[in-house]
């Protein structure tokens, strides 16, 4: 059944009030036509709850604005949604990756996440190439999608919108990895599901890792909002020693736009439900308005919390990741980096999830205390325990 303002029906009965299901929601592609964001191919989901956001297919199907009735829940910098024929993957030294940082989902890998690395190319087996030089979070999030395919399907009487597409980062003695994509939400739903296949095409022994920079602006951030998350442990803040509290912001409590604000971020070591899930919430009680990303243990063993409390850039990220933040070499050396044979594949399976009123964000907090309560201070001192990955 469609749940349809206030009435559940059913597909016939749906049908019966429209000439298409497109007019209470739906998938519908478009292209941006000006300034930097020129060109981009773009999807736009609509939903009957209220849940409307859209993909940015040539910038490897990331989430680019989301709003819930008329409330902003992703993030916008500065930069736009830059076309990514702009982009120099190498400019900056490697950090003109934030000349393309925009929107509520930015993905990061396939073979490399957080800061600049030079790391070893000696699984490509071509003598000129001794190492690979890594940019700020990778290569994946500028590189258009092929679209395979999107629009409504019916599963008897629930409607579901989706939208598949691959992206596909290659080289010639390098890495052939492949992004199989698929994002769904419901026609009368307030989360998107968010699906990811990495697959090794190449024959080359291949590193892989991943991360999502999951971003959430005003007004679900403002003076005030609570970052709620089971954390077992804090495990490293960037900013910790003379500096840990010298901005006036916790972990925990988030200030309005400060100016000269410099970014933190921390590590959290987080705990799972029975069935390996967690939690993290963004919420903002005055509003009765949050935002939750629920990812798997076993898939992304960690987590970091991204405060860009910076005035004109005001943003929180929720950012989980295959690796511990230590980077691409540290993994290497502790035995920690996924390679991936011919063949071989990595799955994620996310959910994105609207809180809607103080009753969803006492539920979300309650599920997430129960699996580990977070640290009752703003400013809880970091272990240094980065916890052995294994499995890999």
């Amino acid at each position: 059944m469609v749940e349809l303002y206030g009435r559940q029906l059913t597909h016939r009965e749906l049908r019966a009030h429209s000439g298409m299901a497109s007019q209470f929601g739906g998938v519908r592609l478009m292209e941006l036509s000006d300034g930097v964001e020129r060109g981009i191919r773009m999807l736009e989901f609509r939903t009957a709850a209220g849940l409307r956001f859209t993909l940015l297919i040539d910038r490897a199907m990331d989430i680019a604005d989301c709003d819930y009735r008329g409330q902003a829940i992703g993030w916008q910098s500065p930069a736009g949604f830059r076309h990514p024929g702009l982009h120099e993957y190498e400019g900056e030294g490697g950090l003109a990756w934030a000349r393309s940082f925009s929107g509520l989902l930015v993905t990061c890998g396939l073979d490399h996440i957080l800061f600049m690395n030079e790391v070893p190319a000696d699984t490509y087996a071509y003598g000129p190439k001794r190492t690979v030089s890594h940019s700020l979070h990778g290569r994946i999030g500028t590189i258009p999608a092929r679209l395979t395919g999107y629009g409504e399907r019916w599963e008897g009487d629930r409607c579901i919108l989706w939208a598949e597409g691959v992206v596909q980062q290659s080289a010639v003695f390098g890495e052939d990895l492949h992004l199989i994509r698929r994002i769904e939400a419901d026609l009368d739903g307030t989360e998107i599901r968010l699906s990811d296949r990495v697959v090794n095409h190449g024959f080359y022994r291949t590193p892989h890792m991943y991360c999502y920079h999951i971003n959430v602006g005003h007004p679900v951030l403002e003076d005030g909002s609570r970052y709620l998350a089971p954390i077992a442990d804090v495990v490293w803040a960037a900013h910790s020693g003379e500096a840990y509290q010298k901005q006036g912001v916790g972990y925990r409590r988030l200030s309005g736009p400060q100016f000269d604000f410099h970014e933190q971020v921390w590590q959290h070591e987080l705990a799972a439900d029975a069935d390996g899930r967690q939690s993290v919430a963004l919420v903002n009680d005055r509003i009765g308005l949050g935002f939750e990303v629920e990812t798997r243990k076993d898939q992304f063993p960690c987590l970091y919390e991204w405060q860009n409390l910076q005035s004109g850039q005001y943003a929180l990220g929720i950012e989980p990741s295959t690796h511990h933040v230590l980077g691409n070499l540290a993994a290497r050396e502790r035995g920690e980096m996924i390679w991936l044979e011919h063949g071989d594949e990595r799955r994620y399976d996310s959910t994105f999830r609207v809180l809607d009123g103080a009753a969803a964000i006492v539920a979300t907090e309650a599920k997430i205390r129960a699996a580990a309560i977070q640290p009752d201070e703003d400013y809880p001192a970091p272990s240094g325990n980065h916890l052995k990955i294994r499995g890999r």
